[in-house]
């Protein structure tokens, strides 16, 4: 069997950047930054705050954050169904959080 050549180092493919994400006013007038998560990378199980059902692994949905705060949001961040995301404005939290 032929042995397989990389390419040398000039010429290495780079790997691709993360999807840019896009700053939205939220129903609240807070800043919130927002990412698509294709389904193909959603490896885990997440409840989503608009409706309060899960968002199973392989299920694209969006990941979203508040912008103002930079990197101590982003220890915040939800997951939520892309359309629970993009009604936020008719919806209210399901659950109460104590």
């Amino acid at each position: 069997m032929a042995r397989r050549r990389t390419p040398p180092r000039g010429q290495q493919s780079l790997r691709p950047l993360p999807a840019p994400g896009r700053v939205e006013t939220g129903p609240d007038g807070y800043e919130y930054e927002v990412r698509h998560v294709a389904g193909a990378r959603a490896v885990k199980t997440y409840r989503c705050p608009g409706c309060d059902h899960e968002i199973r692994s392989g299920t694209a949905h969006v990941v979203v954050w508040l912008a103002d705060f930079g990197e101590v949001a982003v220890d915040d961040r939800r997951h939520w169904h892309t359309p629970c995301w993009a009604n936020r404005a008719t919806r209210s939290p399901t659950r109460k959080w104590s």
